[in-house]
């Protein structure tokens, strides 16, 4: 048994946080994304691919989402975790912004699975937590993730330069920003 909790529902997915229990149904996932994900992601040691490093990542989740400090929802179709999107680095006081990071199953990709998840995520941000900001750093190579944020309103404010180390190469990130104007 699971401890799943669905927080929205949209016309195709559930979004659902998970708890350290769920770590079979994450390292499936994991698993499967494994090649697709390694080139946008961080090089990752073989321990990563572990069910206790993946046990280890849901309660380090939890704890930050206890602390007002993350959000992550898992994203739940035909029965299968297929990717999370996230809200990271949450600054509250005069700045209220924070890092939007999504990840995808790369058998999934072209059905706009992504775009709805984002849509309800950026929803919550703004209507529930009330963001002002919502910053996306992408590398210019991965078109298809430009292509998610453009169609959600993302506008580019600049080129980081040697932004985030991808297998031991520094690569640039353009940076991506949502406003929520209801807060202008």
């Amino acid at each position: 048994m699971y401890l799943m909790k669905e927080v929205c529902k949209t016309e195709r997915l559930s979004l659902v946080l998970l708890d350290s229990s769920s770590v079979h149904l994450v390292l499936d996932y994991v698993m499967r994304s494994r090649n697709f994900l390694k080139l946008w992601e961080p090089e990752r040691n073989e321990d990563y691919f572990t069910a206790v490093y993946q046990a280890e990542l849901l309660e380090q989740d939890a704890k930050n989402m206890d602390e007002s400090q993350l959000l992550k929802w898992w994203i739940l179709y035909e029965e299968q975790i297929i990717g999370s999107v996230s809200l990271s680095n949450i600054v509250r006081g005069a700045f209220q912004s924070c890092h939007l990071g999504y990840r995808l199953d790369g058998q999934q990709l072209n059905k706009g699975l992504m775009t709805e998840a984002l849509h309800a995520l950026i929803a919550y941000a703004f209507n529930e937590m009330h963001l002002h900001r919502i910053e996306a750093n992408i590398m210019p190579r991965n078109g298809a993730s430009l292509k998610v944020v453009e169609k959600l309103g993302f506008y580019e404010e600049g080129l980081a330069l040697k932004y985030l180390k991808i297998h031991d190469v520094w690569e640039d990130h353009i940076h991506m920003v949502l406003r929520n104007s209801a807060m202008e």
